[in-house]
């Protein structure tokens, strides 16, 4: 996963800024409709890069629309071929079985999605579980700035009041550590659904 987003970003990297961009947003959009790439380490090394050329809050800004944008795509791209789909009866059953055993059993989930990753393709689930498109578009766009936003946000801190090799060790142990939470807290919300999941009557 990590291969591939450098693959990406040295293609594009010769196009400075704007070839950054594109990189970003076909990272997020294959996250959201394929597998994961783990955007937040390759939006955090260009963030770092972009800073030797391009203002803070003007990079962090773009990074952000393009985000924002790569979401709103990738979500809708998913659910549109799944709502044109016809879904096997027995998918059906598994997606809503899987609904069950989380916290929140709607469109909120997305929020929590973005601490502790238990629902991949959101998209598809959307479209299945039948659950508003609009407001599975809001939670996604809110809480994917919010979240990238605070990450860039400490980010920009961390340069302004670091040294500039310090700074950019900070920043990248900082989102390495987030996605360390969030892996851990995932695992530990998957094993305590599997344990449900075996508790309940066959």
């Amino acid at each position: 996963m990590v291969d591939i987003g450098h693959e990406v970003f040295q293609f594009f990297a010769v196009l400075g800024l704007v070839g950054w961009l594109i990189a970003i947003f076909i990272l997020f959009y294959i996250d959201a409709i394929i597998f994961p790439t783990l955007p937040e380490l390759i939006t955090i090394i260009i963030f770092i890069a972009g800073l030797q050329t391009t203002p803070a809050w003007f990079l962090g800004m773009m990074i952000l629309i393009t985000i924002a944008v790569a979401e709103f795509a990738g979500l809708t791209t998913l659910y549109l071929i799944v709502k044109k789909a016809k879904v096997p009866k027995m998918i059906h059953r598994v997606v809503c079985k899987y609904r069950d055993f989380l916290i929140v059993k709607d469109e909120r989930i997305i929020l929590l999605n973005r601490i502790a990753p238990v629902l991949p393709f959101i998209g598809a689930f959307v479209a299945i579980l039948d659950w508003s498109y609009r407001k599975s578009v809001i939670y996604t766009l809110v809480s994917g700035v919010l979240k990238y936003g605070v990450i860039l946000l400490l980010g920009s801190w961390f340069f302004e009041f670091l040294s500039e090799g310090v700074a950019a060790q900070v920043t990248l142990a900082m989102v390495v550590g987030i996605l360390v939470a969030s892996l851990v807290l995932s695992a530990i919300r998957r094993r305590r659904m599997r344990n449900k999941d075996a508790n309940c009557p066959r």
